[in-house]
């Protein structure tokens, strides 16, 4: 998307490929005994340990980097003369080194790649061990194909509030190097040492719970993806939509007339899902549901003042009282 500079940046989409040659090199590692993904498992303390210091390392460098010349485009929030403030969310806005985007690099390569390599070294761990369950690979198969699915859609992702306006500081270093790896594959870890012994009718509920999150998601998203990029697509052509002063059109129908944020619903849906599969015993599988809905909510918020300095407060009134609830019908 166009800066406010009216420039446009090229970005270099192959995550896909990313993905498929780092879990084929680690997979023909492990399989030819040169590396053993259980013992890669053995060391999540050190190398979480390690991406903190790296993220906390890389977010310093970006922030002195920011002052390399007056002409470097910042954030607008990341601008504000407060170190701590500033470092935190991100000064410049988006830090280049030659064709590599850091921002962008970084938000869809080492953490959501990492975390499903994580997952499949506890599903390893989980074999040695003798205590691999349905469970544990039902949810690495689960949030492998989630990562696939974001790493496909990689171009989407220009057009986020991470890409668009945020800055790249250490929110983001930590969230994408060190937090979404981490701690989204405390399930997996889980399992490992606390096998859940779950009836066959249990499982196909969390599956089906997990399959419709991915139907909301997945829907929504397109749905959103194509009428952007052509509204006269038959696919697209029979929504409704409501013209805003600002030329734009708002879709009212569809997903997106169920609630303003359906792609966020069906996202934690999902989330819900893989937590239900490690079973009920403990309450750590469910902390990804949990701060990952308090996370949605804070970014509804601000998507949500995003949308009305964009389009005005009396257009963004009329599009709230016809697309009624923010993200639960009839409770949100």
């Amino acid at each position: 998307m166009p800066l406010r500079t009216g420039e446009t940046l090229s970005y270099r989409i192959n995550a896909v490929h990313a993905f498929f040659v780092s879990h084929g090199i680690i997979f023909a590692l492990h399989y030819t005994g040169v590396m053993n993904l259980a013992a890669l498992a053995g060391l999540y303390p050190s190398l979480m340990l390690a991406a903190i210091i790296i993220s906390a390392v890389l977010s310093l460098g970006l922030y002195v980097a920011s002052y390399r010349r007056s002409t470097v485009l910042t954030a607008l929030s990341g601008n504000s003369g407060n170190f701590f403030y500033d470092f935190w969310i991100g000064r410049e806005l988006n830090p280049r080194t030659g064709f590599l985007d850091w921002k962008f690099y970084c938000e869809l390569r080492p953490g959501l790649i990492g975390w499903s390599i994580l997952n499949w070294a506890f599903v390893c761990q989980a074999m040695e061990q003798h205590t691999v369950s349905p469970s544990i690979v039902l949810i690495a198969l689960f949030q492998s194909g989630y990562v696939l699915d974001g790493l496909f859609m990689e171009a989407g992702n220009l057009t986020m509030m991470d890409i668009v306006t945020d800055g790249f500081g250490f929110m983001l270093c930590f969230g994408d190097l060190t937090w979404v790896p981490f701690i989204y594959a405390l399930q997996t870890r889980y399992l490992v040492a606390h096998p859940a012994a779950l009836s066959a009718p249990y499982l196909v509920l969390c599956c089906i719970l997990v399959a419709l999150g991915y139907t909301i998601f997945r829907g929504a998203n397109t749905q959103k993806d194509i009428f952007r990029s052509n509204p006269k697509d038959p696919r697209v052509a029979h929504l409704q939509v409501m013209k805003t002063s600002a030329g734009k059109s708002l879709i009212t129908s569809g997903y997106w007339g169920v609630c303003r944020h359906p792609n966020y619903v069906g996202d934690w849906l999902m989330a819900l899902g893989w937590a239900a599969l490690s079973g009920t015993a403990a309450a750590l599988p469910y902390f990804h549901p949990l701060y990952f809905g308090i996370l949605l909510l804070h970014r509804q918020l601000r998507d949500e003042e995003h949308m009305l300095a964009k389009y005005g407060a009396e257009d963004w009134e009329a599009f709230c009282n016809v697309v009624r609830y923010r993200l639960f019908p009839y409770v949100y």
